[in-house]
């Protein structure tokens, strides 16, 4: 009885004061100690005209309301008319994969956020009718999952957790950060008094499992769900929660594809499958943040290391293989051979025709990007955290909002002598009387897909994603205001001494490197912490149109600092050039060769954009290569291209392994360059990103 009323009290007390004092970050770091940044609120920043402007408006216009009609279509989809069986409401079988509740609540986030932003009442009114039947779907107990819910209707059986390639877990941790971002959307506790119960159904669970149960939870997104509802509630048992999460780990017989061979604080290198090694670092950044245990930061860095420097592609992709072998699993007895999948390779083993590099991995690096910038204010993980939005995030998605990719290769070509998964030659080659539309399933296609039927997951992540990309763009601490991401927009918010600071944000980033602050309600004497990303050198800082003394350093934040007044304006100067790139010569796959970058864009050459019979992996670049600029619409999306010369190799292979080097004069090319992100967008095409560099 006590412990029911302590919890009543807790709850009373949240209840009461939050609606004044919540911070409404989509990540509420406000309150955590080993935090040094914490974001604005949901609602303070909007995106005015340039390139995340128009995002953001084919995201509300588009890919939201798109995403809510596939995931509501019983026919399609069955995700919501999966919960309407479970609470009952309906009659029939569970249909769809089995992290389907997730991807609806991924959903479910995404039209929070948009809400958030535009306060359109129709999404308020949208959201409200789900969550009632998601309510009902959930058992007295706390536990929610419509494939366990629907079984159990025939069975009266309340079995859970006995699966450990189910997605229980997984599912309730998006509840959960939906749950978060719905409250502070909309300030209803409807959803969140859901999440509630069922994050107290694991604290209880987890609290009597066996360490081999406990095991049964692959992709940790409850890691920071877990976390999220602690700083949404206050209630203490979620950060021991997680903690307890963390510490199983690696206890019993584990895996590398689920990296948890070893206990996390032994971790030493990243293997498996790369979403769920973006998503547990993502997780444990959020614990350390409530915590400040230096384990698990010891951990992080070691992690982040192992991947920005040898295992991260260019477009800040992450995943290299569709299968392989556990680093740590080969032996010399082939039954001891760990099979990976979607996972990460070697250090340097990076493949780009068959690069994986799935689009929930690459937000899953985003995720953890933000929250070690969070914890530490360094800007190289704004620079990584931008990297992968413009390129291997976005490349998920097309220009019209409306198709996906779940692979992101970093080349593509229809003459590959061997059939691969996730390609449309894959479900060419498969009985069609068997597997009449396995191929459409599972998205064998470089063709963007509506729906991809047996793991659609990365869709809506990718959509969420999109809608939330302003609350990446400021941070605030003790000294001030933090600008992360560039783009044209107005921000009122409220610094940490309770100061009131309103600006706008004028700039044609990416494709420009100006970037002008003019201040409409003066902030005292708050420094601005500018991001000069990595790639800058040479950037300058002018405050009302005169040089500022401070140097502005590529790869670092410049503080700004002075008497502010209304009108005051500073300016970032980027300077945008193009640049030629190249890879450590252990890897592999492009020795000799280079890829074009243009500010935190990557380039690729599509087969649309060369002379028609010409090869994409025959055009090769002069070390000296110029490029002109030159502004193109495709799908009512404008997007910069690059012009310049190539040379054409000798590509008269005949079918042969190796031939002798040609003497040939190299013929001159005109070559045109596409945003990575974009390419896919012009119908049928061959693409690259790394081109041979002429001899």
């Amino acid at each position: 009885m006590k412990k029911i009323i302590r919890l009543l009290l807790v709850s009373s007390a949240f209840y009461s004061s939050q609606s004044i004092a919540q911070s409404k970050g989509l990540v509420n770091t406000s309150n955590s100690s080993h935090a040094k940044l914490s974001s604005v609120n949901m609602t303070d920043v909007e995106w005015t005209k340039g390139f995340w402007a128009e995002r953001f408006a084919v995201c509300r216009d588009s890919m939201v309301p798109n995403m809510w009609n596939v995931y509501n279509d019983a026919n399609l989809s069955h995700a919501f008319k999966n919960f309407e069986i479970a609470a009952g409401l309906d009659t029939g079988s569970h249909k769809g994969p089995s992290f389907h509740d997730g991807d609806f609540y991924k959903t479910l986030e995404a039209v929070a956020s948009m809400y958030a932003t535009t306060k359109d009442k129709r999404l308020d009114e949208q959201m409200d009718k789900v969550i009632a039947v998601i309510a009902k779907a959930q058992r007295a107990d706390g536990y929610i999952y419509t494939k366990a819910a629907i079984d159990q209707q025939k069975t009266g059986e309340k079995k859970q957790f006995e699966d450990r390639l189910s997605f229980e877990a997984y599912n309730i941790g998006h509840l959960m950060t939906a749950a978060c971002v719905h409250y502070r959307a909309t300030g209803k506790t409807t959803l969140l008094d859901v999440a509630k119960k069922a994050t107290d159904y694991l604290y209880n669970f987890y609290q009597r499992a066996s360490p081999e149960i406990a095991r049964n939870a692959i992709c940790p997104s409850h890691y920071m769900g877990i976390i999220e509802m602690y700083r949404t509630t206050k209630d203490p048992r979620y950060v021991e929660l997680a903690k307890k999460l963390i510490d199983i780990r690696g206890v019993s017989t584990g895996s590398d594809d689920n990296s948890d061979r070893y206990k996390f604080k032994d971790m030493k290198e990243v293997q498996g499958h790369a979403v769920r090694a973006t998503y547990l670092f993502a997780g444990s950044a959020d614990l350390y943040a409530e915590t400040g245990d230096k384990t698990l930061l010891n951990t992080l860095n070691t992690m982040w290391d192992d991947v920005v420097n040898h295992k991260m592609y260019i477009t800040g992709g992450c995943g290299a293989l569709h299968d392989g072998v556990s680093n740590d699993g080969t032996s010399f007895n082939p039954n001891d051979v760990e099979k990976l999948h979607q996972s990460f390779g070697r250090k340097y083993q990076l493949p780009n025709l068959t690069a994986h590099n799935e689009t929930c991995a690459n937000i899953g690096n985003v995720l953890w990007n933000w929250r070690m910038l969070q914890l530490t204010g360094d800007a190289k993980y704004a620079d990584v955290m931008e990297l992968a939005l413009y390129n291997s995030v976005l490349s998920g998605i097309s220009l019209s909002g409306k198709k996906f990719f779940y692979t992101n290769p970093l080349a593509y070509s229809e003459d590959l002598p061997y059939k691969q998964r996730w390609t449309k030659e894959s479900y060419a080659s498969l009985d069609k009387q068997q597997w009449p539309d396995y191929g459409v399933k599972m998205g064998w296609s470089r063709d963007r897909l509506d729906y991809i039927g047996l793991s659609n997951c990365c869709p809506p992540n990718a959509v969420r994603t999109i809608a939330q990309v302003s609350n990446y763009a400021y941070s605030v601490s003790d000294k001030g205001l933090w600008f992360n991401l560039y783009g044209a927009n107005n921000l009122s918010t409220t610094l940490k001494d309770g100061s009131a600071i309103k600006l706008t944000q004028e700039t044609n980033y990416p494709w420009d490197g100006n970037i002008k602050i003019r201040l409409e309600q003066a902030a005292n004497d708050a420094s601005f912490f500018l991001r000069v990303p990595e790639w800058a050198d040479g950037a300058t800082i002018l405050v009302n149109g005169k040089p500022y003394s401070t140097k502005a350093v590529a790869g670092r934040y410049a503080e700004v600092k002075k008497k502010w007044a209304t009108g005051d304006v500073v300016e970032l100067i980027l300077p945008m050039e193009t640049k030629l790139m190249e890879a450590n010569p252990l890897v592999e796959e492009t020795r000799n060769q280079v890829a074009v970058k243009r500010g935190p864009v990557v380039y690729c050459l599509e087969s649309v954009d060369i002379p028609k019979g010409e090869n994409v992996f025959e055009v090769a670049l002069p070390a000296n290569a110029t490029f002109a600029t030159k502004m193109l619409t495709i799908d009512n999306s404008k997007v910069l291209m690059l012009e310049g010369k190539g040379n054409l190799i000798d590509g008269n292979w005949k079918n042969k392994l190796y031939k002798e080097v040609s003497t040939n004069v190299a013929k001159p090319v005109n070559v045109r360059l596409v945003p990575y992100y974009a390419w896919a967008n012009r119908g049928k095409t061959e693409m690259s990103v790394w081109l041979p560099l002429s001899r």
